[in-house]
């Protein structure tokens, strides 16, 4: 049990006596009492809100329920007082033992300390890249896949059973122009001219070893045979090839998926069928005509009946087809069916998508609330795309010209774990630049840098140490004062970030947190700068050493359990 989870507990137990003393009802509602850093830290090291929460419901007032919950803290040992402030906030100072006490729990709990048990083994389904099959990962598919992985790390942290899910899109129009851009590669290997790439077909190079190896595999049998002779196995060949390439790609990054599910065995196996005749089943599928498109309506628009969900029913602006009229299922009644599917597995569901899917949000929150009968939480997490940029100037890349940038040549130019936690230095739906002179450069405005520093310094310290023959296995912590403990106190906030990331979904938290935590190392180190007593290693004092040495372990420690959520490396060198 970590500082925050053991205040709560004391703060409940203060609510029992309470209770129990006839101040308080016993059914009040208490899942919305926080304990959290004040925002002002001249105010306390611990707030609470219980006052401000129960007095409503308990018909008290909160300033008058406030001192009553003041006075039952106030029995705590690790409290060195309790101030009540405004309309009814209780704030409250610990004794400096308290924090020199979590900073020895730092050092036991290890690799382990932060990790919760919040999830209590919810299983939750991930879902992130699912880029189209038809070429290699580029950098407009980074910033998801970084976040999915991140995410899903956080929440196995945080106690959650995690499936990380990518969905291969390979039943649509996009694969049959993979697999006629493909045999245009194979006749090519064959020895024939094939000249400029015609418009609508892929125009990558990176077909051409598909070409090769179809060449190599069928010799000349289907260089002149019509397209229904090989359209469906050269299909099936190139979005295996594609997967291959794209799974080398993330493995770059880092990240690996448990479950490839495919959108064309969904189909084959007739779970678009079984998840209408469901929604049928509870009238929530109808067959019914589309209103008129708004503003001009086209010269060959005529109504058609079709089958629609009701997705009005669920917050949507209207009621959405799930197939055409020529009897195809549309995206959406192929990605309904996809859900169903996932939620039989998963308590919850969670979608990375790209920011330009955003029109379709409501419609598939629509669907998975009808499906699950609204039993299973279902996020969907939209994120912007990253604009490059070399020394400030935009990279200009196209992806239909077959010239994007690749997310595998930036991996290979500015190594994993700067993609990785840059990709995470801003909130996932605002813009972001990513400009390949900055992220590499060694200074404070480089996060990634900045925090691995951090650790590569500590680990540095510890080296010295051992030179000096400092032993710090059993440190007198009473020699850390005010502000060395002030570097506890932030460092001791890692599990209730860790939750608290976790409760909103939201990885790049915890990038946000190891930034402070590693600028606040490196103020503490920079005293000694002009005061050399400051020093963490003071040989003429070995016994400040060795607790300064604890202090600095923790935080390296903490920076490794960081790191190790947003999947990157806590160097020891830089």
């Amino acid at each position: 049990m970590t500082l925050y989870s053991r205040f709560a507990a004391h703060i409940d137990a203060a609510l029992d006596a309470l209770v129990a003393g006839g101040a308080l009802p016993a059914d009040l509602d208490r899942r919305n009492v926080t304990v959290e850093p004040p925002r002002d830290t001249s105010h306390g090291d611990l707030a609470t809100n219980a006052a401000m929460v129960l007095a409503k419901p308990a018909k008290s007032n909160p300033r008058t329920l406030a001192e009553k919950i003041a006075d039952e803290l106030r029995r705590l040992d690790e409290v060195a007082a309790v101030e009540i402030a405004g309309p009814g906030f209780i704030n409250l100072r610990l004794t400096d033992d308290t924090w020199r006490a979590e900073l020895s729990a730092i050092r036991d709990a290890g690799g382990d300390y932060g990790r919760s048990q919040r999830g209590h083994g919810t299983r939750v389904n991930v879902e992130y890249v699912s880029a189209n099959p038809t070429g290699p990962m580029h950098m407009g598919h980074c910033r998801g896949a970084v976040v999915g992985d991140a995410l899903a790390a956080l929440l196995e942290f945080a106690g959650y059973d995690v499936t990380r899910e990518y969905y291969v899109n390979d039943a649509g129009g996009q694969v049959d122009v993979l697999a006629r851009s493909a045999h245009l590669r194979y006749r090519e290997a064959l020895g024939e001219a094939v000249g400029e790439i015609p418009e609508g077909l892929y125009p990558g190079d990176y077909l051409v070893p598909v070409g090769r190896a179809l060449a190599d595999e069928f010799g000349d049998r289907y260089a002149t045979a019509p397209e229904s002779e090989w359209l469906v196995l050269f299909r099936t060949r190139a979005v295996a090839a594609m997967m291959a390439l794209i799974k080398a790609d993330l493995a770059l990054l880092g990240i690996h998926h448990a479950v490839f599910a495919s959108e064309a065995e969904l189909q084959a196996a007739g779970k678009p069928e079984a998840a209408e005749q469901w929604l049928r089943e509870r009238g929530l599928v109808y067959d019914g005509v589309l209103d008129a498109p708004k503003g001009e309506v086209p010269d060959d628009w005529e109504p058609v009946e079709l089958p629609l969900f009701r997705s009005t029913q669920f917050g949507d602006d209207q009621d959405r087809p799930i197939k055409k009229s020529n009897g195809q299922w549309t995206y959406f009644g192929a990605d309904l069916a996809y859900h169903f599917q996932k939620a039989q597995a998963a308590d919850e569901l969670i979608d990375i998508w790209g920011a330009d899917h955003a029109g379709t949000v409501k419609r598939i929150v629509a669907a998975v609330a009808a499906l699950t009968e609204n039993k299973t939480r279902f996020d969907i997490k939209l994120v912007q795309m990253v604009r490059l940029l070399r020394a400030g100037e935009p990279v200009k890349m196209s992806k239909r010209a077959g010239n994007f940038v690749t997310l595998a040549d930036v991996v290979r130019e500015v190594g994993k774990d700067v993609v990785r936690f840059t990709m995470l230095t801003r909130r996932a739906d605002a813009q972001m630049d990513f400009d390949f002179a900055k992220v590499v450069e060694a200074s404070k405005d480089n996060p990634v840098f900045y925090v691995q520093y951090a650790h590569a310094r500590i680990a540095s310290l510890h080296r010295r140490a051992a030179e000096a023959g400092i032993d710090a296995t059993s440190p007198d912590l009473s020699r850390l004062d005010t502000e060395e403990l002030a570097l506890v106190k932030l460092a001791a906030q890692f599990p209730r970030i860790v939750e608290t990331a976790a409760a909103a979904r939201e990885p790049h938290r915890i990038a946000f947190y190891l930034y402070d935590l590693a600028a606040a190392f490196h103020s503490l180190w920079n005293v000694g700068n002009d005061r050399p007593d400051r020093r963490f290693l003071v040989v003429e004092d070995p016994a400040s050493s060795a607790a300064r040495l604890l202090l600095a372990d923790g935080c390296a420690q903490i920076i490794r359990n960081g790191l190790s959520i947003v999947g990157v490396e806590a160097v020891s060198e830089m």
